[in-house]
């Protein structure tokens, strides 16, 4: 069974930096795209970031481009997201997801995903 956990997540003053990590137990998720989404309180889970296999498509939603930046080890089964500039806005659970492919990833559909991580952005 493949299980999803992240780590990383925290509490910062607006403007700070976090990175995320998701490391992935069992099988290797080979040809697999990674991503992460996010929830805040009363809002529906939406879509951050997504890499494919290969690290060769990278998106990012617009709220977070240029801010946010998702990079994947293949050889660790592990991926990244790099948060800089955060903002009050940014606050939310974080969750680690691992699908068919960026596409369906950007839909909102993945396969795996992980228990999520607390991130929080003081003003």
């Amino acid at each position: 069974q493949v299980q999803l956990a992240e780590s990383g997540g925290g509490s910062v003053q607006d403007g700070g930096s976090l990175r995320l990590s998701c490391a992935a137990s069992g099988p290797t998720l080979s040809d697999y795209a990674m991503g992460w989404f996010r929830q805040a309180p009363g809002k529906e889970r939406e879509f951050v970031a997504t890499i494919s296999w290969g690290g060769g498509m990278r998106v990012h939603a617009d709220s977070v481009k240029g801010r946010f930046t998702i990079s994947r080890d293949n050889a660790k089964n592990a991926w990244y997201l790099e948060m800089n500039s955060l903002k009050p806005g940014d606050t939310a659970v974080y969750y680690c997801a691992a699908g068919e492919s960026t596409t369906t990833m950007r839909r909102g559909r993945a396969e795996y995903w992980g228990q999520g991580t607390q991130v929080t952005v003081s003003s």
